[in-house]
């Protein structure tokens, strides 16, 4: 049994990095998942408090990663319209462009065309919070590919594979 626990360690955790650039694929959950994988070998070290400590940083990241957006785009001067339009542009990004490059320019094109559509006068400000849409995609996915990357090593670490 262990070599399927160990196998679903390396195919969630690697589902999990992909899945903290790729919006539709659940990042931080599938690496936890390669988490419990781990815990459930016989050979592994993973102790309760640390499967429940790796859970609540998890849940964080989870919660950073679909706050942050709407926090970037009112730091840089955004208003509700914008936030929006960079949340939808995710999506119409990752759909009508190729989904690397969709995930990049998405949020920023749909924060863009959100604060015009909220004030048509100010082209300059729609630009500035594009911007940050982007600067909260790097921010959201450097942070996703740091604890993502921190649990499939901790998991590997704590678990005899041979």
């Amino acid at each position: 049994m262990d070599i399927l626990w160990t196998i679903g360690l390396f195919v969630f955790s690697i589902l999990g990095i992909i899945g903290c650039i790729v919006p539709m694929i659940p990042g931080t959950a599938f690496s936890y998942a390669g988490l419990i994988c781990a815990y459930l070998c016989s050979s592994a070290t993973l102790s309760g408090w640390s499967m429940l400590i790796w859970l609540a940083v998890s849940l964080v990241t989870i919660a950073a990663d679909y706050y942050l957006p709407a926090v970037m785009a009112r730091r840089f001067g955004g208003s509700k319209a914008g936030a929006i339009g960079a949340t939808v542009g995710v999506f119409f990004g990752f759909f009508l462009m190729s989904p690397f490059l969709g995930v990049i320019l998405g949020p920023f094109f749909g924060a863009v065309i959100g604060e015009l559509v909220h004030d048509k006068s100010d082209p300059a400000k729609a630009l500035v919070v594009g911007f940050g849409s982007f600067a909260s995609f790097i921010v959201g996915t450097g942070l996703k590919l740091i604890v993502s990357l921190a649990m499939m090593v901790y998991a590997i670490a704590h678990v005899t594979l041979w």
